[in-house]
């Protein structure tokens, strides 16, 4: 791996969408518009021919409509991230594949596969309240998103349902909310809460602030952390909808008075992804003090070389957005190819450390499956990288558990991939790899 320098912002045109003729005639305006982005969302695979007429092939398109009917996850991509896929070549660009799955590249997944595979319904102490650390707690406030990933790991509920998955849904519903904050405010433990869903960006301005504000007159709180991939993929909404911004600054404000500090956290996945767009609307909050991090997911064919993920950090840094974590792909049903291997991330992180300031250098973790949560994907105590299997412990969360967490078959041999078909060769390997990760301990 070479050492590359920091590259600029995502280099399009400054119109770059009128390249799409079914966007040619849009003003500038209007395609910053937030709400026009929202109204014109593309949900169904027969929209990407009329949209792109001339551009995309009839194949192409018919391969997206079966990609869909296998997907855990409906279809919902913004004008703005449809503009800025590579249409020359649609089935390698790394937008495209965050978010329009195509059939022909789905492959069996993972049998340790399971569709809540945090399990975080488990460790649920109210409706879409998680509580798996000791003082930090997950309130999913909201099952939309302003886009629908294909790899979400909350497939199990966030969007429509599928022909794969009916969803547990996680409305944004007053009774729930409060069900989930009196469940908070009776656990003196917790003093750290991520709102998201879901996403944040899908709350009305004034349900931010009365969420935001209901949090923070707890007083026991230290950090509240909103988690939207909003600011990748519809960045317009911070630089134009000032209702939903300015109540995001004020909630910073408010918690900065009291000594708590109000975050948001953002998800962005490739370089492609920081456009001027991206750049204002960090800029945007930054100079109105929001503090901004970015978890991003490690994908197969998105950012899985060094040369877009030392990029990616770079320009992040560079606009006051922090990266924190890098995950390794959790287990999604449909999206086993988009999926890397625990070596992969060690080695990528490996090469990024030192690359840039340390608190501008993302963890590489692995969630662990099955509740363990956030392990360093460096830490664990056995990794077989024959069968593709790595195993982590999580004293602080689980003590005396171990976690399982696989590498894609596709990574593996072609023997070894089969044998993980076989029931008794899978308990097999299973019980091989734990017996050596409990030697270890």
């Amino acid at each position: 791996m070479s050492m590359i320098a920091s590259n600029p912002v995502a280099s399009v045109d400054a119109e770059f969408w009128r390249e799409i003729p079914g966007y040619s005639a849009i003003a500038a305006n209007e395609f910053s518009d937030p709400a026009w982005q929202e109204r014109n969302c593309l949900i169904r695979a027969d929209q990407v021919t009329e949209l792109l007429a001339g551009l995309v092939h009839d194949e192409f398109v018919t391969d997206l409509a079966d990609g869909l009917s296998h997907s855990t996850m409906s279809m919902r991509v913004t004008p703005y991230l449809i503009a800025l896929i590579n249409w020359e070549s649609p089935r390698g660009d790394p937008i495209r594949r965050q978010f329009l799955p195509l059939r022909s590249e789905m492959t069996a997944s993972h049998p340790l596969l399971r569709l809540d595979s945090l399990n975080e319904h488990a460790d649920e102490i109210a409706g879409g309240l998680v509580h798996r650390y000791p003082d930090r707690a997950l309130f999913l406030a909201t099952d939309r998103c302003p886009v629908y990933c294909r790899f979400c790991t909350r497939s199990y509920s966030v969007g429509v349902d599928t022909p794969v998955v009916l969803k547990d849904r996680n409305a944004p519903i007053a009774d729930r909310w409060r069900a989930a904050i009196d469940a908070i405010r009776a656990t003196p433990s917790i003093v750290d809460v991520v709102v998201s869903g879901g996403d944040c960006f899908r709350l009305k301005p004034d349900q931010l602030l009365e969420l935001g504000g209901e949090l923070i007159n707890i007083g026991r709180l230290r950090r509240i952390r909103f988690a939207s991939k909003g600011l990748s993929v519809l960045p317009m909404k911070i630089i134009n909808d000032d209702a939903w911004t300015d109540a995001l600054i004020r909630l910073s404000d408010l918690g900065r008075s009291r000594g708590i500090e109000v975050s948001l956290h953002t998800h962005i996945n490739h370089p492609r992804e920081v456009t001027e767009f991206v750049v204002a609307a960090a800029r945007r909050l930054f100079s109105n003090g929001v503090m901004v991090r970015n978890q991003s997911v490690l994908l197969r064919g998105v950012n899985d070389d060094f040369a877009a993920m030392s990029s990616l950090v770079k320009l992040l840094s560079d606009h006051h957005i922090h990266p924190y974590y890098t995950y390794v792909c959790d287990l999604v049903s449909g999206v086993e190819d988009m999926r890397t291997t625990v070596r992969r991330a060690c080695d990528l992180e490996k090469c990024i450390r030192g690359l840039t300031a340390g608190y501008n250098t993302p963890t590489f973790v692995v969630d662990a499956p099955g509740g363990g949560g956030k392990r360093d994907a460096h830490s664990y105590e056995a990794y077989d990288r024959e069968i593709g299997l790595a195993v982590y412990s999580a004293p602080s969360v689980r003590p005396g558990e171990l976690f399982l967490y696989p590498d894609p078959l596709h990574s593996l041999s072609p023997a070894m991939a089969s044998d993980w078909a076989i029931a008794d060769r899978a308990r097999e390997m299973v019980q091989t790899v734990l017996r050596r990760a409990k030697e270890s301990l």
